[in-house]
């Protein structure tokens, strides 16, 4: 075998590539499950807990709210026992982790339905419009952080470069419900071309799906328009180019491939972030979801339905990381073994 096919082995990214293991299971996986498991299960046991003592240090009686002011003590006193919160904190917290548990959350205070009840009815419709915005977002990032960086790779168009990164900087941190409230004023009050609330048909979907991305699709693609360019400097992109392959060959066949990775965390990090968005974009639409029910329970001192919903965004936003750890994983072992 020549020198030069030695060279090209020893340096190829298979054989640079460290092995976890051929299952899944086993050696370098299983130690990297565990941890990822493991940091779970605190996560959600501070999340269980914070949401818990959060609630309680709200001013106010929840219980006078629910009966009303015109309740006599005695009336209160007697909902409070059957409610359990006559009992010392600790005994309500260690009911609470059985009611986890049991899958009983306890009953709305306001709604007199079961928590479980209310949060099955109202998280497709949070699910709905935060998904819709994470594949409008990067069908529309991913593109133009490419179409950016090929226009200004190298130095090229100062100009250009300038007033990209200051236009999308400026919209990536304007907050989600100012631009909802930007949308309703032009689409809705003055050319009345979309609803203004509730989820009524297709087109009640846009105003809040646009809300909740045009933040987002200004911060992803200049994370993309950056590692597109750390992309089109590699040696294989000029060696491609030498060749005078095409540039939509170039750009597709070579180097979005090599985005994917990277745009799968930014995808993942970007869900629990429009998840997490969807409490103010929903109370400012009126969208039927979990951002309208915890708004409202926390404002009434619902304890069991705000707990919930509380504990059901944060999940979702664990859970989401712990699914893109786990394809980042798949998609390139060496990942795994960066912590070690």
């Amino acid at each position: 075998m020549s020198e030069t096919k030695l060279r090209e082995e020893a340096t190829s990214p298979k054989s640079l590539a460290p092995k976890l293991g051929k299952s899944p299971w086993g050696g370098q996986w299983g130690a990297f499950l565990a941890r990822r498991l493991g940091r779970l299960g605190i996560s959600i046991v501070v999340l269980v807990t914070v949401s818990f003592l959060m609630i309680r240090l709200i001013p106010g009686d929840p219980v006078r709210n629910a009966l009303g002011i015109m309740a006599s003590q005695d009336v209160v006193e007697a909902r409070r026992e059957a409610l359990g919160l006559n009992l010392p904190l600790w005994e309500q917290y260690l009911r609470f982790w059985q009611g986890l548990f049991t899958g009983n959350l306890g009953d709305s205070f306001t709604l007199q339905m079961p928590v479980t009840t209310v949060i099955g009815q109202r998280l497709p419709a949070t699910l709905e419009i935060a998904f819709m915005a994470l594949v409008f977002m990067l069908a529309c990032a991913i593109p133009i952080g490419m179409i950016a960086a090929a226009l200004t790779r190298g130095g090229r168009r100062r100009g250009l470069e300038l007033g990209y990164t200051g236009v999308s900087g400026f919209i990536a941190v304007i907050p989600e419900f100012l631009i909802g409230v930007g949308l309703i004023y032009v689409f809705a009050v003055q050319f009345h071309l979309l609803p203004v609330a509730g989820r009524s048909g297709p087109d009640s979907y846009i105003l809040p799906v646009l809300a909740l991305s045009i933040g987002g699709i200004a911060g992803v693609s200049r994370i993309v328009r950056a590692e597109a360019l750390t992309v089109l400097g590699q040696d294989y992109i000029r060696t491609a180019r030498a060749k005078r392959m095409s540039s939509w060959r170039i750009y597709m066949r070579h180097a979005l491939p090599n985005l994917l990775t990277s745009s799968l965390t930014i995808g993942g990090l970007v869900l629990g972030g429009l998840i997490a968005g969807t409490v103010l974009v929903e109370f400012i639409f009126s969208w039927p979801g979990l951002g309208m029910t915890i708004v409202a329970s926390i404002k009434d001192k619902d304890f069991p339905l705000a707990q919930g919903v509380i504990i059901v965004y944060g999940l979702m936003v664990l859970l989401v990381t712990l699914i893109v750890d786990i394809l980042l994983v798949l998609l390139d072992p060496r990942s795994a073994l960066k912590e070690n």
